[in-house]
């Protein structure tokens, strides 16, 4: 599902394989438990993390498949739930790594999967495939707002947060460091991993203290660390569910 390397002074963390990386209960898990064996690392406190994937996704969002793949409805909620939480839960393992983390977006990145790649510090993206995506408005569902509140603290810019949420709007790269959403475009896959490793090399030189830079982050994404314990549209509110599939 996924393996983790060092390269140098920095670690990678690559979703294998080539299909979409979706983010069902085992990939999640997977990705979660790479990063606690990052954290045993006695070197991974003053390293950097850049995660990546292999073939046209870096993902493509909650497992929708896997989640409706059953008759019983109430067996289909709770799959929603299980990998809302576990998605919440790599945020926050996200948020509180002792180091600086990088994103290389080398496929499309939706909804989901846009928010696991914004979750990182920095985001380079390819220049020649892929998007980033938020699809909810498209097939009738309503964004999570602990989405939103990390959109807020990632996306500056009020009408690129709007065109992402309220025109379901399809970046490019060139178009999403325009927007000021990622921080450099990259070329072809392996140029983009090799942009992102040379920023994790200058950012090692700088030998900060990743527990300091971890709490410095936290207080930065403090208000999605306020938001991730709870996902209103995968709990039951009077008696309705107003789900976001994604």
């Amino acid at each position: 599902m996924c393996t983790l390397e060092k390269r140098g002074n920095v670690y990678i963390l690559t979703l294998t394989g080539n299909d979409e990386h979706r983010l069902n209960p085992t990939l999640l898990d997977s990705i979660r438990s790479a990063l606690r064996r990052l954290r045993s690392e006695p070197t991974s406190p003053s390293s950097v993390l850049i995660t990546t994937a292999h073939g046209k996704f870096f993902s493509n969002g909650y497992d929708l498949s896997w989640a409706r793949s059953t008759t019983s409805q109430s067996i289909t909620s709770s799959r929603y739930r299980m990998m809302s939480s576990k998605l919440r839960g790599l945020v926050s393992d996200l948020i509180s790594l002792p180091m600086p983390t990088i994103a290389a977006i080398t496929g499309h990145a939706s909804a989901g999967g846009m928010v696991f790649a914004l979750s990182h510090d920095y985001v380079i993206m390819r220049r020649d495939r892929g998007f980033l995506y938020m699809s909810e408005l498209d097939i009738g569902l309503v964004v999570p707002a602990w989405f939103v509140a990390l959109l807020e603290c990632k996306i500056g810019s009020p009408k690129a947060r709007r065109d992402m949420v309220l025109k379901a709007a399809k970046l490019t790269a060139e178009m999403a460091v325009g927007k000021g959403i990622v921080d450099m475009v990259g070329g072809n896959a392996e140029e983009t991993v090799e942009a992102a490793v040379r920023l994790g090399e200058e950012m090692f030189k700088r030998k900060w203290d990743g527990q300091v830079y971890a709490k410095n982050r936290m207080v930065i994404l403090g208000k999605v660390l306020d938001k991730l314990g709870f996902d209103e549209t995968v709990e039951e509110e009077n008696g309705k569910g107003n789900r976001s599939k994604l």
